[in-house]
């Protein structure tokens, strides 16, 4: 029987600091969907974040505090749909 947490999540507050655009700091992180050095995806308390840089590495990850520190170049933040539905993988894929 697989473990179902039906506790409802507090809201995460959301912030971001970004300093010299060398070093962010986001809080409110729910989920990181992907990433590599030019573009980190992930979905916060106020919905989808595409960050856009050069040289971008997670220095710090806390999804339990909903907590992300980021190093390198950043060039753009950019917000998606606040309330998008996710679907599975496979939907996601064929852009269900």
């Amino acid at each position: 029987m697989a473990f179902v947490d039906d506790r409802a999540r507090p809201e995460l507050s959301h912030r971001i600091i970004l300093e010299e655009r060398e070093q962010l700091v986001i809080s409110g992180v729910e989920e990181v969907e992907s990433f590599d050095e030019s573009t980190i995806y992930l979905t916060t308390a106020q919905g989808a974040l595409e960050i856009q840089g050069d040289e971008l590495h997670i220095e710090k990850l806390s999804l339990d505090g909903g907590d992300l520190k980021v190093e390198g170049r950043v060039n753009a933040l950019i917000y998606g749909e606040e309330n998008r539905s996710r679907g599975g993988l496979l939907s996601r894929l064929l852009g269900g």
